[in-house]
């Protein structure tokens, strides 16, 4: 069964949100797709009780949770997908390639620049699907047309810019991680940055970071 919370849970979940809206449910509206879906999983497979931890010590703790660093969390979100939920057809490789939009807020104080890495998670390779360097810490979102002062890194096929989903027929739903970096320095790479330039040089400039998950089959 399971767990609420894993990559499983989240492809049921979202397959569910996916059946009430097209199947346009009347008691359930769109808006409330994803909230009904997760209620009747948890229904089915309720989450099972975390052992307790140990008093934390100091004002965060060793046992303090993911997130609750002290580095700014940037709310990464799109307008086109849900965080956990399939990314629809027209943003993948044979579906039309459109480039996804994003939007943003609470930029930590101190960004000088910021940088954008959509990876495969399920990929064996961790394959780079768009890399986006030189974004200014004022711009707010991203789409086709890129922030003044941003530019496109290569992806791992090789051309620059964004490179849809195309993950292998038949397998589970890959999960693409969108994650944004805000940086306290303006990086040093190539012109046409890979996603291993960026990783690199993004080591130890980091002040925060937001990342948003998308899923993909074929």
């Amino acid at each position: 069964m399971p767990e609420p919370g894993s990559h499983k849970f989240d492809i049921r979940r979202a397959r569910l949100r996916s059946y009430f809206e097209r199947k346009h449910v009347p008691s359930i509206p769109d808006e409330r797709a994803d909230e009904a879906a997760r209620a009747a999983l948890e229904r089915l497979f309720p989450p099972r009780p975390l052992p307790p931890l140990e008093r934390a010590r100091g004002p965060l703790g060793k046992n303090r949770p993911p997130g609750s660093e002290q580095h700014g969390a940037i709310d990464l979100r799109s307008p086109a997908f849900l965080d956990h939920d399939f990314i629809p057809e027209r943003y993948s490789l044979d579906g039309g390639n459109l480039t996804p939009p994003l939007e943003w807020s609470r930029v930590p104080e101190g960004t000088v620049e910021m940088a954008l890495l959509c990876e495969d998670l399920d990929s064996p390779h961790r394959f780079t699907h768009w890399v986006v360097v030189g974004i200014p810490s004022e711009a707010r979102e991203i789409g086709e047309s890129l922030p003044p002062g941003a530019r496109a890194g290569r992806n791992d096929y090789g051309e620059l810019g964004w490179g849809g989903p195309h993950p292998p027929v038949g397998d589970d739903p890959h999960r693409y991680e969108f994650r944004l970096f805000a940086l306290n320095t303006w990086l040093q790479v190539p012109d046409e940055p890979t996603g291993d330039d960026v990783r690199s040089a993004v080591s130890g400039h980091k002040v925060g970071s937001g990342a948003l998950v998308g899923l993909f089959e074929r």
